[in-house]
């Protein structure tokens, strides 16, 4: 039998076949061997309790029961067809339901996917152009979503700014670019610009919550200048609440996108809007020319769809998000109360069901202020997590409905031990 290989050997290998030795999405030092439930093991053996949870998906933990028996049910049934399937639409019929704009759903594979062809819909349904974006705003890789997410140096707004290579200065100049939490810039850009197609938004961008007032204030602006609002949900869909961002904060887009928990930690995603809207989607209906062509080869996988629909099911049960936000305050607390004791600046940013710290004392309302004092502080403290076994994102936390009352002594214990590495750190450099 052939011996495992270490963790170390396994990172090597992925050197000789992928770029910078990774998939793109996360630290390549790390190999993951399995989840189970709110923990996860590397290849090493090591135990971690997963606040990463795949980057938001895996709310209710790694390998639940009940999701996995769906998807064994579905599996001897066939994995992918091309072609409608009966999970599939139940899983669409259940969006539906649950989701405020949507009267229908198109599927696809991944959220990135989803905002692609959310902004493409909102131009063939408006006959307009341009797409104003918040600066640090993230709608995954497209071309227009690559503009201004992460600008190493600020620019005068409007100006859009591209993160990536290969992108032509065409798509730049159909972008607008606004501060998030600036009613008076988007304003002032709707004023004077005509061919805006739509507002692309997440309701809370990255880990930034919208200011009172603020997503209201993009709904009336998009009315008053027919102008489409989309609410990018990849993230806050069926975590800020069942019906996501749009129930919680009681503001209705005119287009969403969704994903990650909708798959059940399957690859699949979403867009929904009202049915004149999805209506660019039927040829039949709006003829060639308004016709948005869109296929994949797996969309609506039968598999994931289950999955999803099993993972929504558990989520209607009672108490769910009244648990989930319990656990996501009980961490907040956890780590003010650590920084704090430890004579840490720093300030909790987000939701109690996606959230993170930043070592400043200043508020954190937009890209700009999004910042650490000493962005070296942050690099301490998450590997201080690590090294004490938690195992999160450098900059977001996700709590998830596994966690358990032992999990949360042990991460208190190590949010501890981490504030005071870290104040030790900081002391040293003094």
């Amino acid at each position: 039998m052939q011996k495992l290989k270490t963790q170390a050997e396994w990172i090597a290998r992925a050197g000789d076949v992928l770029p910078a030795a990774g998939f793109g999405n996360f630290d390549a030092d790390i190999v993951i061997a399995r989840g189970e439930g709110s923990h996860v093991w590397d290849e090493d053996g090591n135990e971690y309790i997963d606040y990463l949870i795949g980057s938001g998906p895996m709310l209710l933990g790694h390998s639940h029961a009940e999701v996995m028996e769906a998807v064994f049910e579905q599996l001897p049934k066939g994995m992918t067809f091309f072609a409608n399937n009966a999970k599939g639409v139940e899983l669409a019929e259940a969006i539906v339901e649950a989701v405020p704009c949507c009267e229908q759903v198109r599927f696809v594979t991944s959220g990135g996917e989803a905002d692609m062809y959310a902004i493409r819909l909102a131009r063939a349904y408006t006959g307009k152009t341009k797409i104003l974006k918040f600066e640090g705003g993230y709608h995954g890789m497209s071309a227009e979503a690559q503009m201004s997410l992460a600008p190493t140096h600020a620019v005068n707004f409007p100006t859009a700014v591209p993160d990536s290579a290969g992108i032509p200065q065409g798509v730049a100049d159909e972008m607008l670019i606004a501060p998030f939490n600036d009613l008076e810039a988007v304003a002032s850009l709707l004023s004077e610009h005509q061919d805006v197609a739509a507002i692309i938004a997440e309701p809370l961008q990255r880990i930034i919550p919208a200011a009172p007032g603020f997503l209201q204030g993009l709904r009336d602006l998009c009315d008053k200048h027919n102008v489409l609002l989309i609410f990018d949900e990849i993230v806050t869909g069926f975590r800020l609440a069942y019906g996501g961002a749009q129930e919680r904060y009681d503001v209705i887009p005119d287009i969403c996108t969704l994903g990650k928990i909708i798959g059940g930690g399957f690859p699949l995603a979403a867009l929904g809007a009202s049915a004149e809207i999805m209506a660019h989607f039927d040829r039949a209906h709006v003829g060639a020319e308004k016709w948005l062509m869109q296929l994949g080869t797996l969309s609506g996988n039968p598999v994931a769809a289950a999955a999803g629909l099993k993972t929504m099911e558990i989520l209607r049960r009672p108490r769910q998000y009244d648990r989930l936000r319990e656990v996501g305050q009980k961490l907040m607390n956890m780590q003010s109360a650590a920084l704090a004791k430890a004579g840490v600046a720093h300030q909790i940013c987000g939701d109690p069901t996606l959230f993170d710290i930043y070592f400043t004392e200043q508020d954190v309302k937009d890209y700009r202020t999004a910042k650490h004092t000493d962005p070296q502080d942050n690099v301490i403290w998450n590997a201080a997590l690590r090294d004490n076994g938690t195992f999160k994102s450098p900059g977001k936390l996700y709590p998830s409905l596994a966690l358990t009352e032992a999990d949360l002594q042990r991460t208190q214990e190590a949010f501890g031990n981490a504030a005071t590495h870290l104040a030790q750190h900081k002391s040293a450099r003094e």
